[in-house]
């Protein structure tokens, strides 16, 4: 029972951050990629103000998975280096903690680039 509250709580959160952006895309003239660079912003202040980690613990990875936990993981690298390094860490520090994800990121948008040929959308 405990692991399907857990499951619950993960697909609640994570479900509402897609919903927000889903109705930011239906509803406004905001594109996808503004919507991202928002959810990443609003990761980052929420980490900023120490008010995205009791969301982590309560959700794990439903508020680690969307764009937000990625907006949270740039600003708590960037803080953290910080403390470590001083002002050289605003720079490096984000790009240290997420350097992973990145590079997953853009090999396999070359794979997936490679494979398939996209086509630009008609409206």
């Amino acid at each position: 029972m405990e692991i399907f509250l857990l499951y619950l709580k993960v697909f609640l959160v994570g479900g509402f951050i897609c919903f927000l952006g889903q109705i930011l895309l239906i509803k406004t003239n905001i594109t996808s990629a503004r919507i991202l660079v928002l959810f990443e912003l609003i990761g980052g202040v929420l980490e900023i103000f120490r008010l995205y980690q009791p969301i982590v613990d309560f959700a794990s990875a439903g508020a680690l998975v969307p764009i937000t936990g990625f907006g949270r993981s740039l600003a708590k690298g960037a803080i953290e280096a910080v403390k470590e390094k001083g002002v050289i860490g605003i720079f490096t520090g984000g790009l240290t903690a997420t350097s992973a994800g990145i590079a997953c990121a853009v090999f396999f948008a070359y794979i997936f680039g490679l494979i398939f040929h996209s086509k630009t959308k008609k409206y």
